[in-house]
């Protein structure tokens, strides 16, 4: 977290977030805290535009963004943090155009490479949160165990065709479950399609992305109860939200 000096808002800033300040939940000490705060994205597609948009515009101090990528014709259907005149330019560097634009008081912080075990610590142990809107389970495991390790919250979200869903990992503290407590082994390549074998609904990714801004929120100014040890399930074509309790295995 950055100190108390550097996360002092100045009167434009007051002014922009305002309807934040008026809520007496964050406050002015809960802007604080969201300007102090460091969030790790791994990934700038679908379920991140809506993530990263929204994280800038609530006043998040920092945001990493991890993707190898660049934006094609084929994400724009659903990846709005992107736009035509940037085909063909990094993802990171794209999104870091869209949050200037959005917030200028905004850092951001690229990486573009894929995340790894060689490298994911080190990237990891520099942010407070850690977001997870990746589209491979290795990936998603290896996100899982390393945020463990280091002690990091971690968001996860997914989506396929017209479902989603999300969950807040901490697994570290009061003996909350872990990522393996709901998927204990990865499944066979190429046993769950991707979104690009099975397609996917352009505003899927907006309605779960934006429920992970705001578990992220939630976690940075310590309100409402997060979304751990449960898992959000979302039905897109029956317009329905299921929540499933889950717990450690002994």
């Amino acid at each position: 977290m950055m100190d108390t000096q550097e996360s002092e808002l100045s009167y434009k800033e007051t002014i922009r977030y305002a309807r934040h300040i008026i809520l007496r939940e964050i406050g002015g000490p809960g802007q604080q805290k969201l300007k102090a705060a460091r969030i790790l994205v791994i990934g700038a597609g679908g379920l991140c535009a809506p993530v990263l948009s929204y994280l800038a515009a609530a006043g998040i101090g920092t945001i990493g963004i991890v993707d190898n990528d660049i934006v094609s014709l084929s994400n724009l259907q659903r990846q709005i943090i992107h736009d035509t005149q940037n085909i063909g330019i990094a993802k990171t560097d794209s999104a870091e155009q869209a949050i200037e634009r959005i917030n200028p008081h905004v850092k951001v912080e690229k990486y573009m490479l894929r995340l790894s075990e060689s490298n994911a610590e080190n990237i990891l142990n520099f942010y407070d949160i850690i977001v997870d809107g990746s589209d491979n389970f290795t990936t998603r495991y290896l996100l899982a165990d390393m945020a463990e390790k280091l002690k990091k919250p971690l968001v996860s979200g997914a989506i396929g065709r017209f479902n989603g869903s999300i969950t807040v990992l901490k697994p570290y503290e009061n003996d909350n479950p872990s990522y393996r407590d709901i998927f204990p082994v990865s499944p066979p390549e190429g046993a769950i399609p991707t979104c690009t074998e099975a397609g996917v609904v352009a505003a899927l990714p907006g309605v779960i992305g934006s429920l992970q801004a705001m578990e992220i929120i939630k976690l940075i100014t310590g309100i409402g109860d997060p979304l751990i040890g449960r898992i959000l399930f979302y039905d897109g074509l029956s317009a329905h939200f299921k929540v499933i309790h889950y717990k450690k295995h002994r």
